[in-house]
């Protein structure tokens, strides 16, 4: 019946598939640590499926993808400060072997609930960018 936490916490709707995943769309984001910067954004619908995400403003102070005007409009989005933009980790052997594709942000919008994996390929941005906290 799937998992516990995924039942209190507000439901996430993509409004198209990520890549690799056509039959889930609904996930919640839950939080993994005190300081909110790891998250897992967890499906409703097939039990171990999640993606580790974060902020990008920790580890990319300077990251601000561009959101073009279809995504808005998918999202429902009526505000740009409505959006929150995560991260998708790539684990490695350790915690220094983490990457992130910052190529591939995950934009949801806050109050429509609604989410969208954007693919920004002629951003020249790496899939596989290595995390580094910016102290």
């Amino acid at each position: 019946m799937g998992h516990p936490e995924t039942t209190t916490l507000p439901v996430i709707d993509f409004v198209a598939p990520m890549p690799g995943f056509p039959d889930d769309r609904r996930f919640v984001l839950v939080r993994l640590e005190d300081t909110g910067m790891l998250y897992a954004l967890t499906s409703v619908d097939s039990a171990g499926l999640r993606f580790l995400v974060v902020p990008p403003a920790q580890f990319f102070p300077d990251y601000a993808p561009e959101i073009d005007d279809d995504a808005l409009a998918a999202l429902g989005a009526g505000d740009e400060t409505d959006l929150l933009v995560l991260l998708v980790v790539t684990a490695g052997d350790g915690v220094e072997d983490a990457t992130v594709n910052l190529m591939a942000p995950i934009v949801l919008d806050q109050r429509s609930r609604r989410a969208v994996q954007l693919v920004l390929t002629r951003s020249g941005l790496s899939v596989r960018q290595k995390l580094v906290v910016v102290a």
